[in-house]
């Protein structure tokens, strides 16, 4: 691992600066989105804005990298993310917000396709794992601590709007001057819907339903925060905890993956998922308890986009799992859109507690669909690849990085 990271670790400190650029812009905007009065509604729309920029990019960034190369593409969105993260404080209008919120969603997610496959070329067949869970890491490790530097200035002023983009202008530093040599790029064309659904379709809609849980928790955490009254180190709190459960609790659910059912456990987390999530809803809990229910919330639903993708996989050969994972991909993104607005439609309804309610009720549908896809199709006989721990925002190279990886252990020479 040593090895690894002294080989890596430009690439990984870089990635780590624009994980802390992004995760403090994502609760920073719900907070000062109070202080500017901007509606619930009017928030949602601008959080999902992300995730609508974010797809549109994982579609047409390696397009762009394939004309004119990683290092101007890695620049130029660079410089746009920077450009937008002062533009938020310099024009705090909700429309204007949901324009920026497109134009960074789009522009990281053609940086982490960039920095990500630098990250998979500077790795080995042999040293690939070990990349891949250092990189796990790092994003974790990112955003958590974007969530303390909320707390070194008043989120009405420009400082914390600063301070991300100082950062995601830094993290260029390390990686464009690292001795690694732009890799050669070529994306997977994704498998059509129709494909993806008849090979799983527990993981089509565990994916699709994901990805709303997801944007839900990175969109909207900080707007149920202020909604609720939490002051800011309360708030960086809670939702730093929602990754720190997720960092905790992959390994051992991993471990449970690759020893059991996966529809079981799928079922299993998704059920549990939704009781956790029910109790903050229906009772008034005290803070310490909220920073569990954050916790298992996060411990819940990052293991189980590593798990659908593992299960997914179970059933196609592995000339197909690249192009499957472009595909769920994909669909999670297409599930994320919604997630920020329903959730804020719950929260103008009922309060608060919609924020909880949202992704309680979409664990429950997953745990049902579980339940049902359990009795219409056998279980595998045995795994064709084993679990291997991802986050949401990686992308498609990273993904397919980590499959082949899982494949090549789980059926070695």
């Amino acid at each position: 691992m040593l090895k690894v990271l002294g080989s890596t670790w430009p690439l990984l400190f870089g990635l780590m600066l624009l994980m802390l650029g992004n995760g403090m812009q994502g609760t920073l905007l719900g907070i000062r989105g109070a202080i500017e009065d901007f509606s619930t509604n009017e928030m949602s729309i601008v959080m999902s804005c992300y995730f609508v920029g974010f797809l549109f990019g994982s579609r047409v960034a390696p397009e762009m990298i394939r004309r004119v190369g990683h290092v101007r593409v890695f620049a130029a969105l660079g410089s746009m993310i920077s450009a937008v993260l002062i533009l938020y404080a310099a024009w705090p209008n909700w429309m204007a917000w949901a324009v920026m919120r497109v134009l960074i969603g789009f522009s990281f997610s053609g940086v982490y396709i960039t920095a990500e496959s630098w990250l998979n070329n500077a790795s080995t067949n042999e040293t690939r794992g070990q990349a891949l869970s250092l990189y796990l890491i790092v994003q974790m490790i990112g955003i958590i601590a974007a969530q303390a530097l909320l707390n070194f200035a008043d989120p009405s002023g420009y400082i914390l709007f600063v301070i991300p983009s100082v950062l995601v202008s830094l993290a260029f530093t390390p990686i464009l001057l690292s001795i690694s040599p732009a890799p050669a790029f070529d994306s997977t064309k994704p498998l059509n819907f129709k494909q993806l659904y008849q090979a799983s379709p527990l993981g089509c809609v565990g994916m699709f339903l994901l990805g709303g849980v997801f944007s839900a928790q990175f969109g909207m955490a900080s707007v149920w925060g202020t909604q609720a009254g939490l002051d800011i180190r309360n708030l960086s709190i809670f939702v730093a905890s929602i990754y720190v459960g997720g960092l905790f609790l992959q390994f051992p659910i991993g471990w449970m993956s690759d020893r059991m059912d996966r529809r079981k456990l799928i079922l299993g987390l998704s059920a549990a998922g939704g009781v956790v999530l029910m109790v903050p809803v229906l009772f008034d809990v005290p803070f310490l308890l909220l920073i569990v229910v954050g916790a298992l919330m996060g411990g819940i639903s990052n293991p189980l986009y590593s798990l659908l993708l593992a299960y997914v996989n179970d059933y196609l050969d592995k000339s197909d799992m690249a192009a499957a994972s472009a595909g769920l991909i994909f669909i999670n993104g297409l599930g994320a859109i919604s997630g920020p607005i329903l959730t804020g439609w719950l929260m103008g309804a009922i309060g608060p507690s919609g924020f909880f309610l949202f992704m309680a009720v979409i664990f429950v549908v997953l745990a049902v669909y579980a339940a049902w896809r359990m009795t219409r199709r056998r279980s595998t006989p045995e795994s064709h690849g084993s679990y291997t721990a991802l986050s949401p925002p990686a992308s498609v190279i990273t993904v397919e990085a980590a499959l082949d990886h899982a494949d090549t252990d789980s059926n070695p020479a």
